[in-house]
């Protein structure tokens, strides 16, 4: 239970807004294939766990391909079901809000309709969607959006009608679309009195979870379509219940909603209890350690303050992790930052500890080597320093240097006051003597020393040397 000691806060609140996601997921796609099929990825993901935990590296490799190219189809094959799932309203009912039928589909009118044009010998295509987008399958269909009625249905399907040949959508209390062509179903074991709707309807049902009511022309019978199943209706009674139980109304609805809840409340303790786990597995092996060797930032320091020295310019750091997080941490995600916002002139020494090490998230530190640094601080002033040539090498023994100039003859450097007060003269760099046969004029740089030191921006950074020689004992 040592993962405990490096359980966060930022940990729970991950857990708990993870777990929300999926319960959201859950809520949103219940009863439609996308969930079936996004559960069944779950599972390849929890075995993949199962298979990296056993140590068998190429069956956890497979199925981690599996399930990344799984979720990829999903996005591409049902996008449609996808987008009408996120078409909601508002954000609500993504968030927070509950899918339910606001408007309730008058199964009474509908029979007495259907009635009706099984005693005309009218035939009759019904289709009643229900969780699967239909709009990749159907063709043709005319909106119509009209109130459904007795007399609306008989009016789509009555023989003179031009769109009578196809089938009506109903959508809660309103025909959706009529004149729509369904796909035909290809079975071999239908019997030989069925005829196009009939095979329509199976066709659509073979395809998608929706339920299809069939009139018979030549008979008058009806019949439902639903699940590759197609079902003689003998009176009303059949009919209202075959429909009830399509749009999920139970006439035991205080008990249906009590299912319903516990349904949900399971749902949400499956989804803490599954990212909980994802967590864990993410979390697995917090011994996994590794060491950087980090750069350390100073901050907050005084303009007027310059940094003279330093005890050391890196540490390492012994990190500890999951063996997944653990590869991934590269050392720009890592940061060492000392405070010298209360720090003092002369030597100061910090204590590296938690708060000065930036981390990424499920990283922890197991140790830090040094554990101090020692930072020497100094006030930056100005000072006025006389040049001086570092002569090197010697003349030729025929030439002597009779005149030297030099242009600016001072510089003022900008330094820590303890390192300018002992210093009295700038050197150039080396300027070698051999390379001198004649008068001449050559520029030069300043070596500072030590490199905290700056030239300040009112004086020259590069010295002009004038020189001139004459003849030996002349």
């Amino acid at each position: 239970m040592s993962f405990l000691a490096h359980f966060r806060w930022q940990d729970l609140i991950d857990i708990l807004l993870n777990s929300y996601i999926l319960f959201r997921l859950y809520v949103l796609f219940r009863g439609t294939y996308v969930f079936r099929v996004l559960t069944g990825i779950a599972l390849l993901w929890v075995f993949q766990r199962i298979a990296v935990f056993f140590g068998l590296i190429l069956t956890s490799w497979a199925l981690q391909g599996i399930t990344a190219v799984a979720a990829l189809i999903i996005i591409i094959i049902f996008r449609n079901e996808i987008s009408n799932v996120l078409q909601a309203k508002n954000l609500k009912a993504i968030l927070w809000g509950f899918p339910q039928q606001s408007v309730q589909t008058p199964i009474e009118i509908i029979v007495e309709g259907v009635n009706a044009l099984s005693k005309q010998h009218n035939g009759a295509l019904i289709v009643f969607p229900a969780k699967e987008d239909l709009q990749d399958i159907l063709q043709s269909g005319i909106p119509w959006r009209g109130l459904v009625s007795k007399e609306m249905i008989t009016s789509i399907f009555w023989p003179d009608n031009p769109v009578h040949d196809g089938a009506a959508i109903i959508q809660g209390n309103r025909i959706a679309e009529v004149g729509v062509i369904l796909p035909l179903s290809h079975r071999n074991d239908l019997p030989s009195h069925y005829g196009t709707r009939h095979r329509a309807a199976l066709g659509l049902s073979e395809s998608t979870d929706a339920l299809v009511i069939v009139v018979s022309e030549e008979t008058g019978n009806i019949l439902v379509a639903k699940n590759s199943k197609i079902t003689k209706i003998n009176d009303n009674t059949e009919l209202v219940k075959a429909l009830q139980k399509h749009m999920g109304i139970t006439e035991e609805e205080p008990a249906n909603l009590r299912k319903e809840k516990l349904e949900i409340s399971i749902a949400a303790l499956i989804s803490v209890i599954f990212i909980t786990g994802m967590w864990f597995s993410f979390s697995e092996g917090m011994d996994t350690l590794i060491t950087l060797e980090i750069p350390v930032e100073y901050t907050k320091h005084d303009p007027g303050i310059e940094i003279v020295d330093t005890s050391v310019n890196t540490v390492r750091l012994q990190l500890g992790g999951s063996g997944a997080l653990i590869k991934s941490v590269r050392p720009d995600q890592v940061q060492v930052r000392l405070d010298l916002g209360n720090a003092v002139i002369g030597s100061n020494i910090f204590s590296i500890t938690k708060e000065n090490i930036s981390l990424p998230p499920g990283i922890f530190l197991s140790k830090v080597a040094p554990p101090v640094v020692e930072v020497t601080l100094d006030k930056t002033i100005t000072k006025q320093l006389p040049v001086q040539v570092d002569w090197v090498g010697k003349l030729p023994e025929n030439i002597i240097l009779s005149q030297l100039k030099i242009d600016p003859e001072k510089i003022e450097v900008i330094g820590g006051k303890r390192i300018l007060e002992n210093i009295s003269t700038l050197y150039t760099e080396k300027v070698p003597l051999d390379n001198i046969n004649k008068t001449g004029t050559t520029t030069v740089s300043l070596a500072l020393n030590p490199a905290s030191l700056k030239i300040a921006s009112s004086s020259k950074d590069r010295i002009k040397l004038t020189y001139v020689v004459k003849p030996r004992g002349s």
